[in-house]
């Protein structure tokens, strides 16, 4: 099975979006569609296709023949016969066409299977739990086990991703249909993404489920339509944060490309760069990365001034490129003139400055030149971002986690650079034979 690019919609978070995209020329669209036999799995493997779902051949937006059905597109006759008498679309034809579309019939596939592995990988964590919305441990309609992927702690938090689901939609059903406005409308969005009782983000494969909730309950809106494209924000950082970073990685091209051709403003433009630039590096792209997110950070700083939310995010994320690209000095110069700044507005707690620590603490000990003084206060930060975050966050959150990993590996590195009695060229020459995984 061979995986195709095609082209997909986009446009930034909910928090900011607003009708600016609405009485704009539809875009070219991208995605991925699946080329090759068994036909049985040439259904739109991404958002919207515009290849020829047996051969491949580009089709553009006009190009080709459509079902007439379902509007499932083809090259031309030849292969939509093909796919009729080989590909098993006789079967899926008219159940497609039920669920409302090719698209909207992928987007309630993907979503049904998204549940299931949040549930499947909950099932420890829910076990004799109820949901708090419904009450129930099953639910009643679909039979979906339980998840719980934010910060809630307890018997709290326990939910059905439809119930989420079904809140979110009623609340922001609420707020268009009232023109409540811009403001409550962002405020209802975050229950897309967001718990509602410890008002931390979702993270992982619940993040990844409620991502595919949300595209398949605007996916048959109008493109410049706001929530079609909030819904498509979400869908790519459910995809994100489930570790799907190819797919994150389509959308966000898609995205950034469509803003363009939108004439979209400075600030559109910078979200998108971001999460393009957030897919580079998930992905190993790290060149490219540590490029687009400079040019983000200035780009906020010139905007908003650099004690912006999202200047201070930027500045994160160009130094967290910065240090996996090895570059250390840079990366904590740059930390260290915004982490204070972040401190200052924000305060010890907040989840950006303990993230701009961590970050920090790793640049510091990941260095193969650090001294003990360096180790000693990496350690030392990290031993206070843990049990912040711990506080804020919980143990079994993976940001968590993850500073608890790297304070074990800084303690060793901390050990390892005491056993060679200070000698940094020897401890150098041992971590330069450490695996990237042991770091």
């Amino acid at each position: 099975m061979r995986l195709c690019r095609v082209r997909i919609c986009g446009c930034e978070p909910a928090a900011s979006c607003s009708n600016a995209l609405a009485n704009k020329a539809s875009p070219d669209q991208e995605g991925f569609c699946i080329a090759g036999l068994p036909p049985s799995d040439c259904i739109i493997h991404k958002m919207i296709l515009t290849q020829c779902v047996v051969c491949a051949t580009d089709l553009g937006l006009t190009l080709g023949k459509k079902c007439g059905r379902c509007s499932t597109r083809y090259c031309g006759a030849a292969c939509q016969k093909k796919h009729w008498e080989q590909g098993g679309h006789d079967q899926l034809c008219k159940k497609m066409k039920k669920a409302g579309g090719a698209e909207q019939y992928h987007a309630n596939t993907k979503y049904t299977e998204a549940v299931a592995v949040a549930a499947e990988a909950c099932a420890d964590d829910t076990k004799g739990q109820t949901c708090y919305i419904c009450t129930q441990a099953l639910h009643w309609k679909t039979k979906e086990g339980l998840v719980r992927g934010c910060s809630c702690r307890g018997t709290a938090g326990f939910a059905h991703v439809s119930c989420l689901a079904e809140q979110a939609k009623i609340l922001c059903a609420e707020a268009e249909e009232n023109n409540l406005g811009s403001k409550v409308f962002s405020e209802r969005w975050v229950r897309w993404y967001a718990c509602s009782l410890c008002e931390q983000d979702h993270h992982g494969v619940v993040r990844c489920a409620l991502g595919w909730a949300c595209w398949k309950t605007y996916v048959g809106r109008p493109e410049t339509d706001v929530f079609f494209c909030n819904a498509m924000k979400q869908l790519g950082n459910g995809l994100t944060a489930a570790g799907d970073n190819e797919d994150a990685l389509s959308v966000s091209e898609a995205e950034l490309s469509i803003l363009r051709r939108l004439d979209a403003g400075d600030r559109t433009m910078l979200i998108a760069q971001n999460n393009l630039a957030g897919s580079y590096h998930k992905l190993g792209r790290l060149e490219q990365a540590v490029s687009l997110q400079r040019d983000v950070y200035y780009g906020w700083v010139k905007l908003y001034g650099e004690e912006h939310e999202q200047a201070l995010r930027a500045a994160n994320n160009y130094a967290d490129s910065l240090r996996s690209l090895r570059r250390y000095a840079e990366a904590k110069s740059l930390l260290r003139e915004t982490i204070p700044v972040a401190r200052r507005i924000f305060g010890e707690n907040h989840e950006l400055t303990l993230k701009m620590r961590w970050n920090y603490a790793m640049t510091l000990y990941q260095d193969t030149g650090a001294t003990l003084d360096d180790l000693g206060e990496a350690v030392t930060t990290l031993e206070e971002t843990e049990r912040a975050a711990r506080r804020l966050l919980g143990g079994a959150h993976p940001t968590v986690s993850g500073i608890e990993r790297n304070l074990r590996n800084a303690r060793a590195r901390r050990a390892a650079l005491i056993a060679c009695e200070g000698d940094v060229d020897a401890l150098r020459e041992a971590l330069e034979a450490m695996t990237p995984e042991s770091a």
